[in-house]
């Protein structure tokens, strides 16, 4: 099976999260992706080591790359990194502000050297404006760009529990980095990208920002939802935690007079919309409560299931990995197979394999033979 990305050449300096994201998924769809490494390479290799001794950051979002160790102080290496250029689709950066140009690799200068080659540079703030030159993170961005203040209880701001920001900006420059691909078949052009985790993380904050804007800041309610209610986590009567949403009106009848047994609580216009439940959320959160309280979870899960009421339950990452929907792939590395989710596109009538983890400058010696004939 020829994937979509066949023949194209990627080279990615590279490191954490954000860019790896992106490349992984370039890699996925059948690119070459040379992954180029410091000598004691990518940082992230050294986030944990709970994935048979390796990062689990690390071996989710690097394999299928070939790891190339490069000291770009050198001249002979530079020289390796200009050959490969000359030939590659694709060059992906996310190094520190200021630093690829500093290094002889200055976007400007590869656009006008390979009118044909697509760069797209991840940073934190971009390439203009009065934060460029700020060094980011991930949980920094969060902050910045107001994500933190509206995740958490009521107590204080929280920290989302993975990488958003840098997960965020890593598929918008995939997504960048495709629609480049289609115009240069189109037009023979490549094209200069710059995303930042701050635009990523600004542009998924538009609804809390127009809410704000518009006179009703949202505020910090936890697993529930600051515009509709009910939606949150109720317990059943032998304690699961069991979180609802409901999406319409006509849902909330249909979970008043099936699930809560309340044929009058349906009708009654204090709680018909959802605006008048929002107004009553305390009121309306009870009742439910109460009802939910009064069944087992396998009974209320059924309850639930028979009057088409969304829901789920509150899991950890324990449950996620015995999760019956959960699909997983298995990928080589240095220590061995690794199982972890997989990739939500599913293609039709294709079954996909991915290739291996690196191991720090497992392919230095076969790339450098091949660019410096």
């Amino acid at each position: 099976m020829t994937l979509p990305l066949s023949g194209i050449l990627v080279v990615s300096l590279e490191q954490a999260v954000a860019a790896p994201m992106c490349s992984c998924r370039l890699a996925d769809a059948g690119a070459r992706v040379i992954k180029i490494e410091r000598p004691e390479g990518d940082f992230a290799r050294g986030y944990d080591a709970l994935a048979n001794g390796q990062s689990t950051y690390f071996v989710w979002l690097n394999r299928g790359k070939e790891s190339l160790v490069l000291d770009l102080t050198k001249p002979e290496d530079k020289a390796l990194l200009e050959a490969m250029l000359a030939k590659a689709d694709v060059f992906i950066q996310n190094l520190k502000p200021g630093a690829v140009g500093k290094l002889g690799f200055a976007i400007e200068r590869l656009r006008r050297d390979y009118p044909k080659l697509i760069t797209c540079s991840v940073s934190g703030y971009g390439d203009t404006g009065p934060y460029a030159e700020r060094k980011a993170y991930d949980m920094l961005i969060q902050a910045e760009a107001g994500l933190a203040s509206v995740t958490g209880g009521p107590e204080a701001p929280a920290r989302v529990g993975v990488s958003v920001c840098d997960i965020g900006s890593g598929m918008n420059a995939y997504e960048a980095i495709l629609e480049a691909l289609i115009r240069r078949a189109r037009t023979g052009e490549g094209a200069a990208i710059s995303v930042s985790m701050f635009d990523a993380i600004a542009d998924w904050m538009t609804t809390p920002l127009l809410q704000h804007e518009g006179g009703t800041p949202p505020k910090r309610i936890g697993l529930a939802h600051t515009s509709i209610a009910p939606y949150g986590v109720f317990k059943s009567k032998d304690g699961a935690d069991i979180l609802i949403s409901i999406q319409s009106d006509r849902e909330w009848r249909v979970l008043a007079e099936k699930v809560l047994g309340d044929k009058a609580l349906a009708a009654d216009p204090d709680f018909a919309t959802n605006i008048e439940r929002v107004k009553r959320r305390a009121q309306t959160d009870g009742k439910v409560a109460s009802a939910f309280g009064a069944l087992d979870v396998d009974a209320l899960a059924e309850k639930l299931a028979g009057a088409d009421i969304a829901f789920g339950r509150v899991n950890g990452p324990g449950e996620l990995g015995k999760h019956p929907h959960l699909r997983r792939i298995t990928v080589g590395s240095p220590s061995g197979p690794l199982s972890y989710p997989a990739p939500a596109a599913c293609w039709t009538g294709e079954a996909r394999t991915y290739g291996p983890v690196p191991a720090v400058g497992e392919h230095s010696a076969m790339i450098r033979a091949e660019f410096t004939r």
